[in-house]
């Protein structure tokens, strides 16, 4: 059996948490690099605590680790962030990253782009950092995960009125679904780009937000709102929709009766 380590960046959050539990059953030793150690470790994880904005104690992650899982993202810094990855990583066999469905079908190019979208930016700029680090990659597209989604729908229904972007979709997956086929992909060979992992089905924006005020037991007028620039336009056209690749099984309603 390979007894060299498997380092998983954002491995306390949201997707890191539901993953490390499949690399564990592999029996590979399991490493996370996180800012700070979590109140309730996983048992038999190295914690590493770093940072990848800074550079900051990467390579005493990184050094040793064949297998890459590149987890941790945001809206801002993500190119950053990899690359000091890279660096650190420099003599792994095989990295892994996670990406997102449109990413290089949404053009953010403009501060409004950013401020709304900036995340497909993000996203794509580290996909081209990975390609192109001289280390075997797999990457990996996905839809909005279904726990992302309800994190945001929770947030906006505390507005008294919520404003949604019109004309907007998502096709939401189960975070769940996504960490196995991550776990799959980095216990095998590179494969660069694979399919994308998206949920069953399409929903617009407003048609979330209702579902979640109807399953929480509020009410909130909602209010679909046109906006400008040409990430939103690209949006709007399903850029970051992968009706093809619909793949995951559970549904965003089967999820909010589970959750609510």
């Amino acid at each position: 059996m390979d007894t060299t380590p498997i380092l998983v960046t954002g491995g306390t959050g949201t997707l890191g948490r539901l993953l490390l539990p499949h690399l564990r059953a592999s029996g590979r030793p399991i490493r996370v690099l996180a800012r700070r150690r979590p109140e309730r470790p996983l048992d038999g994880v190295e914690y590493v605590e770093g940072d990848l904005a800074t550079g900051e104690h990467v390579e005493r992650a990184a050094g040793d680790a064949a297998v890459v899982v590149h987890c941790a993202g945001s809206a801002k810094g993500d190119d950053v962030k990899a690359a000091n990855l890279l660096r650190a990583a420099a003599s792994a066999k095989h990295i892994v990253y996670i990406s997102v469905v449109g990413a290089d079908r949404v053009p953010v190019t403009s501060a409004v782009d950013r401020m709304a979208f900036g995340y497909f930016g993000a996203k794509r700029a580290a996909e081209v950092l990975v390609a192109g680090s001289g280390i075997p990659w797999t990457t990996l597209r996905a839809s909005q995960f279904h726990e992302l989604t309800l994190a945001t729908v929770r947030q906006m229904a505390g507005l008294p009125v919520i404003p949604v972007p019109a004309g907007v979709r998502f096709q939401p997956v189960d975070g769940a679904e996504v960490a196995a086929r991550l776990a799959e992909l980095a216990l095998g060979e590179p494969a660069g780009l694979v399919a994308d992992l998206a949920g069953p089905r399409a929903y617009g924006f407003d048609e979330l937000v209702r579902s979640y005020l109807r399953a929480a037991g509020r009410r909130r007028p909602v209010v679909r709102m046109p906006m400008g620039g040409g990430a939103y336009r690209a949006i709007r056209a399903g850029a970051n929709l992968a009706p093809d690749r619909a793949v995951g099984r559970r549904t965003w309603e089967e999820y909010l009766a589970a959750n609510l």
